[in-house]
């Protein structure tokens, strides 16, 4: 399904970020709402070979994986007006053309009570993606983020701000696969950091 197709006749759309949309979304926006979406988990499973990484080494950035009882918490942000366009032309390039994701239509639903869900736009990075890396062990992924860079910086930066973004807006919510990533991943560069 196109973004402009989902968003045919309409003034306002929520766009769903659960990676770095959550901390650099990069373009113009009405609000936003920390939230999650029901029937997906967040997996380092995407090869990013311009924004974390190279041809040669390419980054992990997360994408989302289909499971029934799963929940992934992020970050939606409602775009109005001439923002739907621009946003939407924007994250083609960044999520689409450079990253290989596709979108999907999903229910947000917002942190706290009594608020009713939206529905979201999402961007998903899916098996059939030539950059598309699947599952790896925990000690894999994390070696391979320890010593990735892109044009938008170290893989690291990427893993470190999305593990910051769930301590600090969602402080309840267990990310298990993320956890256990940044774990490795520092048990991996410590001795570096010591040495120098």
């Amino acid at each position: 399904m196109k973004p402009q197709d989902i968003v045919a006749g309409k003034s306002s759309l929520w766009i769903f970020g659960y990676g770095s949309l959550v901390w650099k979304p990069d373009f113009k926006y009405k609000r936003s709402k920390i939230g999650y979406i029901k029937g997906y988990k967040r997996r380092f499973w995407h090869g990013d070979n311009f924004h974390r990484g190279d041809d040669e080494m390419p980054g992990r950035v997360v994408t989302l994986i289909e499971e029934d009882d799963a929940c992934t918490w992020g970050v939606a942000f409602e775009v109005t007006g001439s923002q739907v366009e621009e946003s939407l032309k924007y994250l083609n390039v960044r999520e689409a053309v450079r990253g290989g994701y596709l979108t999907r239509v999903v229910e947000f639903f917002p942190q706290g009570m009594n608020q009713s869900p939206d529905q979201a736009l999402v961007y998903i990075a899916t098996p059939d993606n030539p950059i598309y890396l699947g599952p790896a062990s925990t000690e894999k992924i994390a070696a391979q983020i320890a010593v990735c860079k892109g044009k938008s910086g170290h893989n690291i930066e990427y893993l470190l701000r999305l593990a910051e973004f769930m301590r600090d807006s969602c402080p309840d919510v267990d990310d298990p696969h993320l956890f256990s990533i940044e774990a490795a991943v520092l048990t991996t560069i410590r001795p570096i950091l010591l040495a120098g």
